[in-house]
């Protein structure tokens, strides 16, 4: 059940990201969130496996902390690969080069 709470925090902490940085028109809403809840979950399962126990705080303070660095990452990487993806192609259609 804990496993749930933890990928639905990261879910919520992905959301949160997804408008918190610029670039939201570069990438889809749930881009972001789905990341963010993959790696919770990740991070959750790994923790139980190491005797973490889910009543203690910090693997709770972990898996979020994880998630929103994540969803962090994944949000900037996407926006600045599709900001130089979209110069290219407008530069190859400028020269027409494109097909």
């Amino acid at each position: 059940m804990e496993l749930l709470f933890a990928a639905l925090g990261g879910a919520i902490l992905g959301l949160i990201v997804h408008f918190a940085l610029p670039g939201q028109d570069s990438r889809g809403l749930f881009w972001t969130a789905g990341w963010a809840t993959c790696a919770a979950i990740v991070v959750w399962e790994a923790l139980t496996w190491l005797e973490w126990k889910s009543d203690r705080g910090w693997i709770w303070a972990v898996t979020l902390v994880v998630a929103a660095l994540t969803g962090a990452a994944v949000a900037r990487i996407s926006a600045r690969r599709r900001a130089d993806r979209d110069r290219e192609l407008f530069d190859e259609l400028l020269r027409g080069q494109a097909a």
